[in-house]
C-alpha cells in the first residue's frame, strides 16, 4: 500500500497509508479528538472528515469551536430539517439549505401543505428522532445527466434549474436515510452528533432572490451538541429581544415606519434626529482631525455614471428602477452608492501628486431596492445613510492611510464601548 505524508498546523508531518480519512488520523492521535472532529480541510479546501485522502497533504481538523467545526454540524443540520420536512409533508420541494452565523436554514416549497410555527414541535421531535438514528452522511460523485434525472423523477425542479448550470464532473450529492441533497458538503459524519434542536422562525424568501418568482417558506433552525448549549442559547435569545432595536425604538420614540412612505424607508422622529445629530456630530469631529474633508452629492445620478462605474453592471438589479426624465432616453437612479459621485468631484478639476492624500467624507445616503422580505428595522432597510469616505492617495502614501483608516474604527469602537468585534 502506497503511502502519503500528511502535515499538519505545527509543521509536524507524519506518513500514512493513502486512502486514509481524516476522522481515522483524528483516531491516530487521540479518541477524544476523534469523538470531537466535525470537519476537516485538506490542502485548504473543506473536507468530510469520512473522505479518503489519495495524495500528500497539509490537514487541518475542526471541532465545535471552530468556525468551520459549527458550519459543518449546522449545514448537516439543515439537511436533517429537510430530511424531517420530507417525512412530515409529503411532496414538499426544495430550494437551497445552508448554514449561517447562527444555525441554517431551508427554502421549501410546501405545495398543497400550510406550515405555521404550531408544527415547530414536531418537526423538532422528527429531527431528533432521526439524529438518533445515527444515519451516515454519505457523498457521492455524480454525472451531471444522472444528477437531473435523479432530481426530476422526484419533480425536484429547484434542484434542476442549480443542476442546469453547474459544470458536469464537479456535481456532488449526500444522502442520509431516506433523503438525498444536492451539496457540496462538507458534513459530518452522521447525525448522532446533533442532540439538541429548535426550529426558531418562518419567513418568505422569492426563489434566488427574484421577485417575479416562486415565493418559498424559509424554515428557520438551529441545533447543538449539547441541549445545555441550547437552553443557554435561548436564554440569551430571550435577553436580546429585551434590547431589540426596533423594539426600543419604538419605546423610545426613535424612528418609525409607515407603509404610505414605503417599507424599509425609516422615519426619524424629534429625539431619534437628535439622537443621530449627537453621533454624526462626533464623527465629524473625528473625520476633522483625520484631514477629512466634508462634501455633499445628490440623491439621484444618471444611469450612465453607474454604467461607467461599473456598478449598474454588479447591482442594477438591487437598485430602485430608473426615472425616466422628459428627455428622450435620459434616466436617473436613486443613488445606490456615493463612491461615483467622490470621484466626479476629485476629477472636478486637475489635480498635482503634491495634493494627495485627497480625503473626501459625506454622510450620504443611499437606496436600494431590498426584497421584502429580508427588511428588518434599521439593520436592513431600502434606504440609510452612511457614514462614507473615498481616499485618494499615492502608492506610497497607502499604507499609512490604511493605518489611520483603522485608527479611526478602533478609537469609535472604544469610545462607543463595542467590545466584542
Amino acid at each position: 500500500m502506497a503511502t502519503i505524508n500528511i502535515t499538519f498546523p505545527d509543521q509536524s508531518v507524519k506518513q500514512f497509508e493513502s486512502g486514509i480519512t481524516p476522522l481515522q488520523i483524528a483516531e491516530s492521535l487521540s479518541s477524544q479528538l476523534a469523538r470531537d472532529i466535525l470537519a476537516a480541510s485538506v490542502n485548504d479546501k473543506e473536507w468530510d472528515i469520512t473522505r479518503p485522502i489519495t495524495e500528500d497533504a497539509t490537514i487541518k481538523l475542526f471541532k465545535w469551536d471552530d468556525p468551520e467545526g459549527k458550519h459543518a454540524f449546522w449545514h448537516s443540520s439543515a439537511h436533517l430539517l429537510a430530511e424531517a420536512l420530507q417525512e412530515l409533508f409529503p411532496g414538499v420541494k426544495f430550494g437551497i439549505g445552508p448554514a449561517i452565523e447562527n444555525g441554517f436554514y431551508y427554502d421549501i416549497d410546501p405545495g398543497e401543505h400550510t406550515i405555521t410555527s404550531a408544527d415547530f414541535p414536531r418537526i423538532e421531535k422528527k429531527m431528533l428522532e432521526l439524529a438518533q438514528q445515527k444515519q451516515p452522511i454519505v457523498r457521492a460523485d455524480i454525472s451531471k445527466d444522472d444528477a437531473l434525472k435523479l432530481f426530476g423523477d422526484r419533480g425536484e425542479e429547484y434542484k434542476c434549474e442549480l443542476i442546469s448550470e453547474l459544470e458536469d464532473g464537479h456535481i456532488t450529492t449526500y444522502t442520509q436515510g431516506s433523503f438525498t441533497d444536492l451539496c457540496r458538503g462538507p458534513h459530518i459524519a452522521n447525525t448522532a452528533p446533533i442532540k439538541a434542536v429548535k426550529v426558531t422562525s418562518l419567513a418568505g424568501a422569492y426563489w434566488r432572490g427574484d421577485e417575479k418568482r416562486n415565493q418559498l417558506v424559509r424554515v428557520y433552525g438551529i441545533t447543538f451538541p449539547k441541549k445545555k448549549m441550547l437552553d443557554e442559547y435561548l436564554v440569551l435569545l430571550e435577553e436580546a429581544k429585551k434590547r431589540d432595536h426596533r423594539k426600543l425604538g419604538k419605546e423610545m420614540e426613535l424612528f418609525a415606519f409607515s407603509q404610505n412612505v414605503g417599507a424599509g424607508l425609516p422615519l426619524w422622529l424629534p429625539k431619534g434626529t437628535a439622537l443621530r445629530d449627537r453621533l454624526e456630530q462626533f464623527l465629524r469631529k473625528i473625520q476633522k482631525q483625520y484631514g477629512y474633508q466634508q462634501v455633499i452629492t445628490p440623491h439621484i445620478g444618471n444611469k450612465n455614471l453607474y454604467v461607467t462605474s461599473g456598478h449598474y453592471a454588479k447591482y442594477g438589479k438591487d437598485s430602485f428602477q430608473p426615472i425616466h426624465t422628459p428627455e428622450e432616453g435620459e434616466e436617473y437612479l436613486l443613488k445606490p452608492m456615493n463612491c461615483p459621485h467622490h470621484c466626479e468631484i476629485y476629477r472636478s478639476k486637475p489635480r498635482s501628486y503634491k495634493e494627495l492624500p485627497v480625503r473626501l467624507a459625506e454622510f450620504g445616503t443611499v437606496y436600494r431596492y431590498e426584497q421584502s422580505g429580508e427588511l428588518h428595522g434599521l439593520t436592513r432597510v431600502r434606504g440609510c445613510t452612511q457614514d462614507d469616505a473615498h481616499l485618494f492617495v499615492r502608492p506610497d502614501q497607502l499604507l499609512e492611510e490604511f493605518e489611520r483608516v483603522i485608527d479611526i474604527v478602533l478609537y469609535i469602537f472604544r469610545t462607543l464601548k463595542f467590545d466584542d468585534y
